[in-house]
């Protein structure tokens, strides 16, 4: 969820408006908000490199663990304090920066550990930005898709007339249940708008980019009603509860490809 403060809402910050969608979002999904999550989730797995497409002020960036190297992607990041020493910034838009950079290379490994896309609330955007990390991927790494529950047909609109705004991200879950089926996929019920946690990543599958158009077509076409009357298109969802978090995580190892994940999880997180 993006809120903005007056100086950038462009038109469209209703204090009242913002207020009452808060509290709509926290009586919908009560509990820890997906900062609190992402942190859970750098401790539970401890990755050595993150990825984060939308960085903005750097609050959820700084999330990430003293040990663990970062890189932000924004097009016009303002982290507060500048940037620290685990971090590399690059402001430019996702596209760019895969274009011009190999994020192995950015990186200084073969792939990365955790990755959170929250850029562009187009979901199309949000589909080529997974695109592009996946290609990066090892047997252990995932990647967090912000904005997968949307609150209701006002905020989750295309064009953006409200503060609180997820867009149509949660189309791209909708897309990756259906189309695919190796990832494993869960949504965690965390305020404001959800978090769609994403494994069994797959760096040689090329469905997602070669039938890309076909795609943004097919799902552009859902509407806010869909989401509603479907839930059983999105992923599953997780309580908002770190030990089921932790535990959905650490699945029997028969049931996934790569070395046991369990190995690296931390028995104090």
């Amino acid at each position: 969820m993006s809120a903005v403060p007056p100086s950038q809402s462009r038109g469209f910050y209703d204090e009242s408006l913002l207020r009452r969608h808060l509290e709509q979002a926290a009586a919908k999904l009560p509990g820890p908000d997906y900062y609190v999550v992402l942190r859970w989730i750098h401790e539970i797995l401890q990755p050595k490199t993150y990825i984060e497409i939308g960085v903005r002020h750097g609050a959820s960036l700084r999330l990430a663990l003293p040990d663990t190297l970062c890189l932000g992607i924004d097009p016009a990041p303002a982290l507060i304090g500048g940037a620290l020493p685990n971090e590399r910034i690059f402001p430019m838009t996702s596209d760019e920066f895969f274009k011009r950079h190999d994020l192995g290379q950015a990186l200084g490994a073969p792939s990365f550990g955790l990755a959170f896309v929250d850029g562009l609330h187009l979901w199309e955007q949000a589909l080529q930005d997974f695109i592009h990390i996946e290609r990066f991927a090892g047997p252990e790494s995932v990647i967090l898709i912000h904005d997968c529950l949307p609150l209701d047909d006002l905020t989750s609109q295309r064009n953006r007339t409200t503060d609180f705004y997820s867009g149509d991200v949660w189309k791209l879950g909708v897309c990756l249940k259906q189309r695919r089926p190796d990832l494993r996929m869960a949504t965690v019920r965390t305020g404001p708008t959800g978090l769609c946690i994403v494994s069994r990543l797959d760096r040689k599958s090329t469905i997602l980019e070669s039938r890309r158009d076909e795609y943004v077509e097919r799902y552009t076409r859902l509407i806010f009603a869909d989401f509603e009357t479907r839930p059983e298109r999105s992923p599953a969802t997780v309580g908002n509860d770190r030990d089921a978090i932790r535990s959905w995580f650490a699945e029997p190892p028969e049931t996934r490809p790569g070395r046991d994940l369990k190995a690296r999880i931390s028995t104090t997180s």
